[in-house]
């Protein structure tokens, strides 16, 4: 058992004491978790990172910060896109990248035990070789972890056949603010006692408890390969048509996406590419074994629609067709500052929102280039802008905000996959109404009574005001 430190004591020599040789302070090492993908940053850098190895390690910084009342922010590889894992002045990381073995694969149960820190990429080239994979697909599946996948119930290119990941988890084993250990889910693919906590903590984004073992759902590989087919159009309301008429004939694609003519114009100056009055575009990708006659009715909807459109069974071309759709953020990067957004609406409801945006790029004079998980309604509108990330310009909040009010308004949502974080907790009320808005504060006390876990986030501060995050 770690000493217990007073509340005016220094919580970073208990640490060190507790864990020697894991906790910097050097001011070279912190600087860089003061931010994460989104591109935004904390104005102070924190106490101290503290590198876990194992369950122990969690619980004693666990035990250590909630006695002298420290605030924790737990981190894996930094890759959220909403703020999540932002720590800031007199804050302690709990670096979980340390953490990543593999403990079990089971192929006669599908699943697998593993530690938060695993890359997700990784983990599937092993389960590869035992002919299983782990579903969930984000566009940082080779960056990103496990457990950040898990803490964000992130998406991906996947998800309008396969789900997002709270599809694929079984169990968690979590550490509370006061380092209890708790065991959450079941093993067994059916499990219907108590409340089902392990889904509430599936996209909590650290405020409940720390991640620290995962049992996962595996998927066997594919069989029978894939088709790609890659359609440009000469409008998005045609692509956005086709895409929608896709879902209306009953068709699952493992992969459709849209791309806009502002996104394909900055994939075109990255790449070199000819992609000139290309007015948007729409990959495609089927698997299994019905993936071919399924890409043929996919093709025959698309010309329908207007669409001049390229089908191939060939892994090199169908590589080429769908990194136009993974140069889609790297090339807006290269345009300006982002405030990249993920609101989700209904299916049937895509075009709608494209015209939405495109007439508050009018309105507030500003580019919003917009991608789209078109198999799930999923649009990733992009605020450009001149300035540091932590300057956004008061167009660009208001703009922002229309577009999340726009979404509820046509039955959405303000978060597909990224999840809440700092950068969208001002209209969380919006959403979720008075009610369910107190009720999951109040959840978040029974877990975190002092409210030590990644504070700040997904809930707004007593104090916060304004319509846009304070970083």
């Amino acid at each position: 058992m770690p000493p217990t430190p007073a509340p005016n004591d220094d919580v970073v020599d208990h640490l060190r004491a507790a864990l020697p040789g894991r906790v910097e302070t050097d001011p070279a090492l912190l600087a860089p978790l003061t931010a994460d993908r989104s591109g935004h940053r904390a104005a102070g850098p924190p106490l101290a990172v503290v590198r876990a190895t194992s369950i122990e390690d969690v619980q004693a910084v666990c035990r250590i910060a909630s006695a002298a009342g420290v605030p924790i922010v737990t981190r894996g590889a930094g890759t959220g896109l909403a703020g999540g894992a932002i720590a800031g002045d007199g804050e302690i990381v709990l670096d979980l990248a340390g953490m990543n073995r593999i403990l079990e694969i089971s192929e006669d149960n599908r699943l697998a035990v593993v530690e938060p820190g695993l890359l997700n990429g990784r983990l599937n080239e092993i389960l590869a070789e035992h002919g299983l994979w782990w579903a969930p697909d984000p566009a940082s599946k080779d960056i990103s972890t496990v457990g950040g996948n898990i803490a964000t119930n992130a998406g991906g290119l996947l998800c309008a056949k396969y789900g997002v990941t709270r599809e694929a988890v079984l169990a968690l084993k979590v550490v509370l603010a006061d380092g209890t250990l708790l065991s959450v889910g079941h093993r067994t693919v059916k499990g219907v006692t108590g409340y089902d906590l392990c889904a509430l903590m599936i996209g909590s984004e650290g405020t409940l408890g720390v991640i620290v073992e995962c049992t996962l759902k595996l998927q066997p590989l594919v069989r029978g390969g894939t088709v790609t087919l890659g359609a440009f159009f000469a409008s998005l309301e045609d692509a956005a048509g086709a895409a929608s008429a896709v879902t209306r004939a009953g068709l699952v694609p493992a992969i459709m996406e849209l791309m806009d003519q502002r996104t394909l114009e900055a994939v075109a100056a990255r790449t070199g590419q000819d992609l000139a009055g290309r007015g948007a575009y729409l990959l495609v990708q089927c698997d299994g074994s019905d993936a071919v006659p399924t890409t043929e009715r996919i093709a025959a909807l698309a010309r329908e629609s207007g669409g001049t459109v390229d089908v191939t069974t060939d892994p090199v071309e169908a590589e080429r067709l769908v990194a136009l759709r993974r140069s889609a953020f790297p090339s807006l990067e290269a345009l300006g500052t982002l405030l990249v957004e993920d609101i989700a609406v209904p299916r049937s409801r895509m075009a709608e929102a494209f015209a939405a945006v495109r007439a508050l790029e009018e309105k507030y004079g500003v580019a919003i280039p917009t991608t789209c998980h078109a198999g799930d309604g999923n649009l990733h509108p992009t605020f450009v802008y001149d300035g540091g990330a932590g300057e956004v310009p008061e167009a660009i909040w208001a703009a922002a905000g229309e577009v999340f009010g726009m979404a509820l308004e046509l039955g959405g949502t303000l978060s597909g996959e990224h999840g809440i974080g700092l950068l969208k907790r001002a209209w969380l009320r919006d959403e979720l109404g008075e009610a369910q808005f107190d009720l999951q504060r109040r959840i978040k006390q029974v877990f975190d009574p002092a409210g030590i876990l990644n504070p700040g986030k997904v809930f707004p501060d007593a104090s916060a005001a304004g319509r846009r995050a304070t970083l």
